[in-house]
């Protein structure tokens, strides 16, 4: 039987090979599992097979996951819950954030890549916790026009990203896309070439960016040809979505 360690593997073969053939280095892109719907135990078995970046979509599956994953790591090392004992995982919220949940987003996750409104990462500046580290946060961009897509569009995107700069307790890092469905691989290459080219107009401007979020199972290849510093990887890795796992409360 095929395991989550057999497929993180085929899934950095990939990455790897990727990168190589751009004339990149392998090490430049980041390889973060999308564990939605998929419980504790699953993420604990990519954990053991050398994982440590994961994403979630959903606010409190998230969190609960989160706060999962640290009660069995205190249980392992039989430590107070006062201390701290935190699994050396690093956790990204990549799902649409409405205002009301930002408050539990700010003080669990490590990185945001859903920022598509300045009042969403406003509540987020206000509510991470001073003695947390920055908030990460990656700006999402509507690359395809698609209405029904979230994400600033591209000519809004220069005000939202100074903006969202120069808020406290947070870093922008850079930009996100989620393209559209499609089989033609120049469409999703011109996507992911506008991002990338989006994020050096900023750096150019002035900003100091260093990620590009694009790239998910089924077009890994295209989107590190384009410069992807982290890809998105969920059922290449975990298998089809386990949607009986968990909704949004």
């Amino acid at each position: 039987m095929t395991t989550i360690a057999d497929r993180l593997r085929v899934v950095e073969q990939r990455i790897a090979a990727a990168a190589r053939a751009a004339g990149r280095d392998p090490a430049a892109v980041s390889l973060l599992a999308v564990s939605k719907t998929w419980g504790p135990d699953a993420v604990r078995e990519a954990v053991a097979a050398g994982q440590r970046a994961f994403g979630e979509n959903y606010v409190q599956e998230g969190a609960d996951k989160v706060e999962a994953l640290r009660a069995m790591r205190l249980a392992e090392l039989g430590a107070d819950e006062r201390e701290p004992a935190a699994p050396g995982l690093e956790w990204h919220f990549i799902g649409p954030l409405q205002s009301n949940k930002t408050r539990r987003v700010a003080n669990t996750f490590d990185w945001v890549h859903s920022i598509d409104r300045l009042k969403i990462a406003e509540r987020l500046a206000e509510q991470r916790a001073a003695h947390l580290a920055p908030l990460k946060l990656c700006i999402q961009v509507n690359v395809s026009a698609e209405d029904s897509k979230s994400g600033v569009a591209p000519e809004q995107l220069g005000a939202l990203a100074h903006a969202v700069a120069a808020l406290p307790r947070l870093q922008l890092r850079g930009l996100m896309c989620i393209p559209e469905p499609s089989a033609d691989a120049a469409v999703l290459r011109a996507r992911f070439a506008l991002l990338r080219e989006l994020q050096a107009g900023l750096v150019a401007d002035g900003l100091a960016l260093d990620t590009l979020s694009m790239g998910m199972s089924q077009d890994i290849e295209l989107a590190v040809a384009e410069g992807a510093t982290i890809v998105r990887v969920g059922s290449a890795i975990f298998g089809d979505r386990n949607r009986q796992a968990a909704t949004e409360k």
